[in-house]
């Protein structure tokens, strides 16, 4: 019995040595994990949040203490188009799969008050020059911030037009769709960037950004009227100032332009908003009399949006002119309805709801429908003619899924119509992430 007792008592003490040996390895295993994180700050636990007019994976260089914040963000679309127009004629078109855009960003907080940001843009899955070139590689933007007395600061370099939604808070996560709403495309240029220098900033419930940037460019590069692919094509009918942008590539500075904007933000989960684009895009070009073109251009939107319990809705209407539309078609080789609108116009209602809320869950599922009208050629000069099949009216039923908030899963249905009676309804699918 002895015996027993004392192999009893024994096997109970290593027993107790094994609990009390793996409870300080768990331990040790929290502090280790905990100095770890407390070392890497910021980059163990990444912030995913809104800053200064830059969606979430796009401000992370916002939200570090010091030094280097890599992000990005990607998406990949399907489409496939109906086989016959409206007018009941072959679409011609065929099923396409697109890795869309593969993004980097790059950012660097040299102190408290100065930072660089960048965004590397790479589209279409791949680069190359020559005619039959199917993507790019561009800075889509690239500043830096100087704050003078936060939340104040001073930003310049190649910067994003702080205009409607999407032009800044475009990753694939924060919109509803597989494509871009064609308003914020066709009306609002996506993604628009100018050379410039401005100001930034938060006063309470406002937020406000105002940059003196470079002008469009309302007339196309010589190389391209002589049938060469250049960089700019100068103003257009279908979507007038799209490609009359410069990319921040030699861009044309004979002529600047202003872009500012409003937001009030006084109550959680609303926001109401304002913003105006006004410059000159004549760069000096001269007509046949040799008479300046100046080619005023402006460009305004007025947007809100509203989150409460599940339910989302979203508002924009935006509208522009052009002047010294006749030069700018002679000089552009344009005629009859392939004319410059002197004045356009196109705006968007969506509504959505997660119904993932009702049950308190952390996935999002999210049906929504989207209703367009946009027309690139309200008015046209005198001699000119309009084309009907740029007045057009659209409508996108889908859904949205997260099953992680940085991805996104997405399909959805598209009824394109336009007064010419060629719209081309399609089906699309896409993925989309962000980090």
């Amino acid at each position: 019995m002895g015996i027993l007792g004392l192999t009893s008592a024994a096997w109970a003490q290593d027993q107790s040595q094994d609990v009390w040996k793996q409870e300080m390895e768990r331990k040790l295993d929290i502090l280790t994990r905990e100095l770890e994180k407390s070392k890497l700050g910021e980059a163990a636990d990444p912030v995913y949040e809104s800053a200064y007019g830059f969606a979430p994976a796009a401000a992370k260089v916002y939200h570090i203490n010091r030094g280097v914040s890599i992000g990005g963000y990607g998406e990949m679309t399907v489409q496939d188009f109906k086989a016959q127009k409206d007018n009941g004629v072959a679409s011609g078109k065929k099923r396409e799969a697109d890795f869309l855009r593969a993004i980097l960003y790059a950012g660097f907080k040299f102190t408290d008050n100065i930072l660089f940001n960048s965004e590397i843009e790479f589209e279409h899955a791949t680069t190359g020059g020559g005619a039959g070139a199917r993507g790019e590689a561009s800075l889509e933007f690239g500043y830096l911030d100087f704050f003078l007395a936060k939340p104040f600061g001073v930003r310049a370099g190649l910067l994003l037009m702080p205009i409607g939604f999407i032009n800044e808070l475009h990753e694939p996560t924060i919109f509803h769709g597989s494509r871009r709403p064609n308003v914020e495309s066709s009306i609002i240029p996506t993604t628009w960037r100018e050379n410039g220098v401005g100001i930034f900033g938060e006063v309470g419930p406002l937020s406000y950004r105002s940059y003196i940037i470079t002008g469009l460019q309302a007339i196309k590069d010589a190389d391209i009227a002589a049938g060469v692919k250049g960089p700019v094509q100068g103003f257009g009918a279908s979507a007038p100032l799209r490609n009359a942008r410069s990319k921040g590539a030699k861009t044309q500075a004979e002529d600047l332009a202003w872009v500012g904007r409003l937001d009030y933000k006084g109550f959680a989960g609303a926001l109401l908003g304002v913003s105006y684009y006004s410059g000159k895009a004549g760069q000096n070009n001269t007509d046949a009399d040799g008479q300046d073109i100046d080619a005023p251009v402006t460009l305004s939107d007025i947007h809100g949006s509203a989150e409460y319990r599940g339910l989302e809705l979203k508002v924009l209407y935006a509208n522009g002119t052009i002047g010294d539309v006749s030069a700018i078609n002679s000089k552009n080789s344009l005629s009859g309805d392939a004319s410059v609108g002197e004045r356009f116009y196109g705006g968007y209602v969506q509504v959505a709801f997660d119904v993932l809320s009702l049950m308190g869950s952390k996935y999002y599922l999210a049906p929504f429908v989207r209703y367009e009208k946009y027309d690139s050629q309200q008015r046209v000069p005198a001699g000119f003619l309009k084309n009907p099949a740029n007045k057009r009216t659209e409508y996108t039923l889908g859904l949205t899924y997260k099953p992680y908030p940085n991805t996104a899963l997405k399909a959805d249905w598209q009824n394109m119509k336009d007064d010419a009676n060629t719209g081309i309804d399609q089906f699309n699918l896409a993925i989309g992430y962000l980090f």
